[in-house]
Formats: structure tokens, sequence, C-alpha cells
């Protein structure tokens, strides 16, 4: 799409940002001003000027690799939209992070995680997640969503078409994937997903590619649901008052809002992605109806689904691995088990 090929065209050229940690570097490229893609190179010696992404193990296991504990010292709660900057991440003296390069090293599949994460979300909070994936040896492709990619679905919808556009990129091609989508990254997810149903013929086989997916503090129910939300997302100190205007802005332009929203569900409600999912929620978030939860659960396993669950009577939404680490690592870890995916060997 055009949107896609500015911001292609556009990028800064020049090395890769990366950090060494122990044997390995991770590597930061800028795909787009809103997906960046991390993997990891082997460094011998710590250096390793031409950086290519190891292979998959063929005997390599995943009970010699589980998740790594992160430290919990940065708050997971979600802030204020804003767009970060992934070079402050991994190198705070850069400026930006380039683009892909057409002359990049080609590498064997190795399975490429799609990670959406909530509204606003700070790099060192996502860094706790993305390090536990880098870990264990799959490649991310991090989607960041806004606000307007919710409010103007048709913006929402095109946008998923240019994340399927960089997945038909050949480095990223028929790679295994696995999803990871916190809060209104499950809806940019399912944005992408109504694309694929829309337009089987330009996305064969990528539904089969997803190996599995999982789903953290997922906005269900209600267009009530939805419209706090967004006040606790956005501006949690009025969120009454944003919540109203939510609802009454909905009224007001239902056939660009309310319709998109009910089409989406129902996409996602007969998703084309069957492979194993994995849930996490929780009883008293105030974004998710847990009854409107079950519901959705109940539908996928009758479809034949199979379908896990990490759910609380109390937590805090999009935080659960800050407030329940170990029972959110062994669930996840389980999960990433049952998936039967070969990941490398951990060298940190």
């Amino acid at each position: 799409m055009r949107i896609l090929k500015f911001f292609m065209g556009n990028s800064h050229s020049g090395p890769d940002m990366s950090v060494i940690v122990g044997e390995w570097r991770f590597i930061a490229q800028r795909v787009t001003r809103s997906i960046t893609y991390y993997y990891t190179s082997r460094t011998p010696g710590g250096n390793n000027p031409s950086p290519s992404p190891p292979t998959i193990s063929p005997t390599s296991s995943h009970l010699d690799t589980p998740f790594p504990s992160p430290s919990l010292s940065t708050p997971l709660l979600p802030d204020l939209p804003s767009h970060h900057n992934v070079s402050s991440v991994l190198t705070p003296s850069a400026l930006d992070v380039p683009t892909l390069s057409p002359s990049s090293p080609t590498f064997s599949p190795r399975p490429l995680l799609l990670l959406f994460p909530w509204l606003g979300a700070r790099p060192g909070a996502m860094a706790k997640y993305r390090d536990l994936y880098l870990a264990r040896g799959l490649d991310i492709l991090s989607v960041e969503s806004t606000v307007w990619h919710f409010l103007w679905p048709r913006w929402g919808l095109e946008y998923g078409a240019e994340v399927l556009e960089v997945l038909g990129d050949p480095r990223f091609k028929g790679r295994p994937l696995l999803v990871h989508a916190f809060s209104i990254g499950g809806y940019t997810f399912t944005q992408l997903l109504s694309q694929m149903v829309r337009e089987p013929h330009k996305y064969p086989g990528l539904a089969q590619q997803v190996v599995g997916h999982v789903y953290d503090s997922m906005v269900v129910g209600s267009l009530e649901h939805m419209a706090k939300g967004l006040g606790l997302t956005l501006f949690p100190h009025i969120e009454p008052l944003v919540r109203y205007t939510a609802l009454l802005y909905f009224w007001l332009f239902k056939s660009q809002t309310v319709y998109y929203y009910d089409k989406s569900i129902q996409v996602f409600y007969n998703s084309p992605v069957t492979a194993p999912a994995l849930f996490f929620f929780c009883e008293n978030d105030a974004l998710c109806d847990p009854v409107a939860m079950e519901a959705v659960l109940d539908f996928w396993r009758k479809r034949g689904i199979a379908v896990e669950t990490g759910k609380w009577k109390e937590s805090v939404h999009a935080a659960h691995l800050r407030c329940h680490p170990e029972e959110y690592l062994s669930t996840l870890e389980k999960f990433m088990i049952s998936l039967n995916i070969t990941p490398l060997r951990a060298k940190m």
C-alpha cells in the first residue's frame, strides 16, 4: 500500500540497532513507524559484524528452555498513547532504527511472534514480554496500535492490510506464527483476520501458519466496556467524561463504528485461525465482561479449537504478569510446550 511504501521508502539507512548480552546480540529493525522487527544473533567473542539469525536446532526441547523470571520493577499499567522510538530501549544514544534492507541475509525459517501491545504501552513494560520470547529463540514483529485504529475502524482495516503486506515480505513469508495480543492489540489482530476473510485469495495459507495465539486482557463485552476502556487508558482521571463522550460518538457515527465493531466480533468468533489459544483474564477487569469472555471460549471449544486459560478473581488489566508472575509464566510455558514449537536453546 502507498502508506507502507512511503514509510519503508523514507526510512534511514545505516547499521541495525542492537545490544549485546552474553553470547547474543539483540537487534531491532524498524519496518514502518509502528512495526518493529526484533531478532537475536550469536556473537562469538562478543563481536559479530555480519549478524544472521541462528537457525532452529531440531534437538532443542521446551523443557530445556523455561521462561526466565523477568524483572518486575517496571509497572505494566497502560499509559497515555505515545509513539516510542525503539532505539530508546536498546540504544539510548541512537536517533532512529533503520528499515529492513533488501540486502539483508536470508536464513532458515524460525518461529515469528506477532506481538500486539496494549494502547500506549511503555517500552520498558513491553520489553519484559519481548525478552521472554527472544530468550526462547523466537523472532518478534511488534505491531503497535493507535486509538484512531479503533475509533475509525476503516483506518484499522487499512492498518491490518499494511501488516499483512509486511508478513508477505520474503523475510517473514511462510514462517510459523505465534500471536500474543494485549487489550486493543486483540482488536488490531482481528482487523488482520477481517482482511484475510474479505480477500482469502490474497493470503492463502496464512491462517494455517498461525500455530498458536495468546490473548491477554482482551476488551470483551458491550459498547460500555469499549468506552470505559478508552477512558481508563487515555484519561483515567476523567474516565466518566471520556466514556460518555465515546458513547455519544458511537451513536453519532454508528454506521462507521458500531457496524464495523459488530462485523469484527463476528470475524473473531468465527476466526479462520483454528490453532490452540490461550486467554489471560480476570473477573474484576472493568474492561472485560467475564460472562461474555466465557461465551467466546465455549463457542471456540465447540468449534474444536483447543482453548486454555489463565484466570484470576482479582488482577489488573494488562498487568497479570506483574500481579501473578509465577502463574502467568507457568501457564505460558505449558502452552508453548503444547504447541510443539522447537525453539533455539536459550544462551542467556
